[in-house]
């Protein structure tokens, strides 16, 4: 056995935010370490800064300008006392040269060594050291400014994905179906590539239409012990980022698993590798591509927690304190089954555009594991990535682990953003994810419902809750005889009315209080005998009819948050006389969510055609591109390259062509 140093961690310092932040210092804190925050202008007030032992601010609100800043976060390492960084995954996880810097300071890096990661994080090198280890790869090209990119894709075959070398995350990622979009894609993925990595170089991959993407988690220590600890499939993607994982994978038989187990621990050793990291492939029937080495602990990573009982992170800290790994592969089992789903600031049904705003009401289910960066009143930052929380079941069997994880996300309560909490639902509920049938072009193929359509009575249950909830507001707030009994008259009068509007649904509301304590309800038109059992702040128990059901009810000016037994609805209460002056400019395009400007295509005077390209923004670390709904003739641009626009700023406002 290997003489083991130990160089014990004392003041732990966390170079990242949100909820890996808080994943961390819940660890450490267990294993009696001190942590230590950096915070961003914006997260000045976030839980993860909150639960901090202490937090420097890097003085600057955008990833550049802060969590991308070497200088800054090692400036926050010797002003805090830090003698460990952990660095998460993103931001500068797999960064070389910070790795460098951390341990140029004589601080410990939780991590792999930073020659591993620059050997990695070059994805190009990366491929070329696998074929060396006799990893399987797929063909690739780098792209430079000689290089004759249509003889590159003909030289590779169609479709190809255009990729780029540095960073991950489904950033700078396009896939190209014929040559006509192929230099606009690597124009687009150079870009934002260079804004989210601070590295331009893309290349070109041959891309498999249906396949598997299933990763590997490695641990090693300084002693030369490398493990796999299986896989997980992280198929389930939009716009090339994960959103559903899980471990064990559906389509991986115990052979597989050893082949691939072995190309991972192969393709580990070759680069020297040391702490927790991720071997990613590819996988069609029984035959896998090696895709990319993740030096960094992963999003997912709980899953792999859930069915083998280790903790990776505090894994990840006795290694680089110095402990041995401990264990032989033969050791490690799997028990269950463990489904995690990313919980989005996003709209589904706009094409999971970021939405960035304001969390009116935070409060998840208990019934599974939830990994979050948020409470109630967090913001939702545009200058970040969009990712609310991780929501993790686990269960003895894939099928009960499913259903688990769907009955958790239906009963969290999540209001005043628009999130993708119903498509997770529903995804995991088609016949084809409860199949197994999970490659990577899931949505675009099964195409799962992206909104929750709730039905009639589960609408007209809600509005009697909201109605019931803002009558007894309004007795709460009396200023005189709040002593006497609800709906109490000396003469007859009419009821109680008041309209709201859910969704595309207008409800037009009657009720009347009654002498026993109930309430007479009309909703357009159809009565409802309704019986208030208990009503504790925001918590009411309704009978309605013979029918009883438990809601939670919040208000926010006009608008009534409804939770129920299946998800959450939101009620607009319409004001008693219209509001001038609201007009919205005729032909006016705006933008679907606040971001900067990157480029405006048009010009006044332009004709543009249905479909056209516009404005091209950037937003939660992504390029937006907005298209004209409509054909006509520019007749203003409100927005030039560089401007920061709020949501619903008008960008460009076209005169719509009158019909032939």
């Amino acid at each position: 056995m290997a003489n083991v140093t130990i160089k014990p961690i004392t003041r732990l310092l966390v170079a990242n935010r949100g909820e890996i932040a808080r994943r961390i210092f819940r660890t450490a804190r267990d294993m009696g370490i001190a942590t230590i925050a950096v915070y961003a202008d914006g997260d000045a007030n976030a839980p993860f800064v909150k639960e901090a032992d202490f937090a420097v601010a890097l003085e600057g609100r955008t990833a550049l300008e802060t969590y991308l800043n070497i200088d800054k976060v090692l400036n926050a390492c010797r002003i805090s006392g830090a003698d460990a960084v952990h660095p998460g995954y993103g931001f500068l996880s797999e960064n070389a040269n910070f790795a460098e810097g951390v341990v140029n300071m004589g601080l410990i890096w939780v991590g792999p060594p930073a020659s591993a990661i620059a050997q990695m994080g070059d994805k190009l090198s990366a491929k070329k050291l696998m074929i060396e280890a006799g990893v399987p790869t797929l063909p690739a090209l780098e792209m430079t400014a000689k290089s004759d990119v249509q003889a590159a894709a003909n030289e590779i075959g169609y479709p190809v994905l255009v990729k780029a070398s540095a960073g991950g995350g489904g950033r700078g990622m396009r896939i190209v179906e014929d040559a006509d979009g192929l230099e606009a894609a690597i124009e687009g993925a150079k870009r934002e590539a260079g804004s989210a990595f601070g590295d331009d170089t893309v290349f070109l991959e041959r891309w498999l239409t249906s396949s598997r993407h299933v990763e590997l988690q490695i641990l090693g220590d300084n002693y030369g012990n490398l493990v796999h600890i299986f896989e997980r499939e992280c198929s389930i993607q939009r716009r090339h980022q994960k959103i559903i994982e899980e471990a064990p994978s559906p389509a991986v038989s115990p052979d597989l698993r050893k082949a691939m187990g072995k190309a991972a621990v192969s393709a580990a050793e070759k680069i020297g590798y040391t702490s927790a990291g991720t071997v990613e492939f590819l996988v069609a029937g029984d035959e896998f591509w090696f895709l990319e080495v993740n030096t960094r602990l992963q999003v997912e990573h709980p899953i792999t927690e859930e069915i083998t009982g280790l903790d990776l992170v505090h894994e990840q800290l006795r290694l680089a304190e110095g402990d041995e790994l401990g264990y032989k592969q033969k050791d490690l089992s799997m028990n269950g089954h463990s489904i995690e789903a990313r919980l989005y600031a996003e709209n589904p049904n706009r094409n999971f555009l970021p939405s960035p705003g304001t969390i009116t009401i935070w409060n998840p289910s208990d019934l599974v594991r939830v990994d979050s960066g948020v409470e109630s009143g967090s913001e939702v930052s545009v200058d970040f990535d969009p990712m609310i929380a991780k929501v993790i079941s686990h269960g003895k069997t894939r099928r009960e682990a499913t259903a688990k994880l769907a009955r958790a996300l239906e009963s969290f309560e999540i209001q005043g953003i628009t999130n993708n909490r119903d498509f997770l639902v529903t995804t995991l509920r088609t016949p084809e994810f409860l199949a197994g049938d999970t490659t990577t072009e899931f949505i675009e193929r099964v195409d799962p419902a992206r909104v929750r359509t709730p039905s009639e009575f589960e609408i007209e249950d809600a509005v009697v809750a909201a109605a019931i909830h803002a009558q007894f507001q309004r007795r709460s707030d009396a200023k005189v005889l709040r002593h006497i009994q609800s709906g109490w008259r000396n003469s007859l009068m009419p009821p109680e009315r008041t309209t709201y509007d859910c969704n595309d649904t207008e409800l037009n509301v009657e009720y009347r209080s009654r002498r026993d304590g109930t309430f007479l309800f009309s909703i357009n038109g159809e009565q409802r005998q309704v019986q208030v059992f208990e009503e504790n702040g925001n918590e009411i128990d309704l009978q309605i009819d013979n029918r009883r059901i438990p809601f939670r009810v919040a208000i926010d000016g006009p608008v009534c948050y409804v939770h129920g037994p299946y998800g959450d609805l939101e009620f607009v209460e319409r004001p008693r006389f219209t509001i001038p002056g609201q007009e919205e400019l005729e032909g006016g395009l705006s933008a679907p969510m606040p971001g900067k400007v990157l480029s405006t295509v048009v010009s006044v005077g332009d004709d543009v055609e249905k479909g056209d390209l516009l404005v091209i923004m950037e937003a939660m670390k992504m390029e937006h591109r907005i298209f004209s709904p409509l054909s006509g003739q520019v007749t203003e641009l409100f927005v030039q390259e560089g401007d920061q626009v709020d949501k619903d700023a008008v960008l460009v406002d076209i005169k719509e062509a009158e019909a032939a």
